[in-house]
């Protein structure tokens, strides 16, 4: 597996101006898969993974623990050079997991990535980074990652029509350094989620919460109602400031989401 910190540290060089932030990148996606076989789970870092996001210690995976296990991979795959659109900056804007039957933590997964479906967006361009987890031949978990590249201003859009907030289930403080606190467990060191200098230079005005730790979280609150096999498909609207309050809202179809105290939108998700 690679080292996802070198990853980062490489992403982070190449984007400054003179290294290879001005490299133009080409337009299509590497015809390319990277697998690595017989991952095996580390139980203390389930275990971590699981106080960071709220869940039951037990030897059952979270749905989202997969995801975190492959995360060095898919960061592999996103950090080359044929890759069309640059790591930093990158917006993690929706992702869809599908469980087909429960894993335990005495499994190794082989672990495949690829990327597909590099669409057009009014600010620049999609592209969705499938993982894909197998158990002896057996695909038992699946993740898609839609992530979006900026390239263009966005016109603001017409927020006039925004409906109202459902009513909230529970209300979560999330602290100061869930930033941090996940990145160790995911593997995900952004410094748009570790730092206040790196969050300021993207434009935030404080470090913001990972968006799949809000995922996990809210998966987490609604744990002992899933099934075992399930998908579980969050799109990611605001990110949450850190430190902050948020609402979560359970819904009578399957539907969940997680609000602000003005009743904006961090997260609206779907378990079916």
């Amino acid at each position: 597996m690679p080292a996802a910190g070198a990853l980062h540290r490489r992403a982070v060089l190449g984007a400054l101006p003179g290294v290879g932030g001005g490299r133009r990148r080409g337009p299509d996606l590497p015809g390319v898969e990277l697998a690595v076989r017989g991952v095996s789970v580390d139980r203390a870092h389930l275990a971590a993974y699981d106080r960071v996001c709220g869940f039951r210690l037990t030897d059952r995976l979270p749905g989202t623990f997969p995801h975190v296990m492959g995360f060095p991979l898919t960061l592999r795959l996103m950090t080359a050079p044929d890759f069309p659109l640059p790591l930093i900056g990158l917006v993690h804007v929706g992702n869809r997991i599908t469980v087909h039957r429960p894993i335990t933590a005495d499994e190794t997964l082989d672990l495949t990535t690829y990327a597909e479906n590099l669409r057009p967006h009014d600010r620049g361009r999609q592209v969705d980074v499938v993982l894909v987890g197998s158990v002896d031949g057996e695909t038992v978990w699946e993740g898609v990652s839609t992530y979006l590249g900026r390239e263009r201003k966005s016109d603001g859009g017409d927020r006039s029509g925004r409906p109202e907030p459902p009513a909230g289930t529970s209300r979560w403080r999330v602290g100061p350094r869930v930033g941090t606190e996940y990145a160790r467990v995911s593997g995900d060191h952004n410094p748009i989620h570790t730092s206040l200098l790196g969050a300021r230079l993207f434009g935030f005005r404080r470090p913001i919460a990972h968006g799949m730790w809000s995922k996990a979280r809210c998966l987490a609150a609604v744990e002992n109602r899933l099934p075992d096999a399930y998908t579980v498909e969050v799109t990611f609207k605001l990110p949450i400031p850190l430190p902050s309050t948020v609402s979560f809202a359970l819904l009578p179809d399957g539907g969940f989401a997680l609000h602000d105290s003005r009743g904006r939108p961090h997260l609206a998700g779907l378990v079916r």
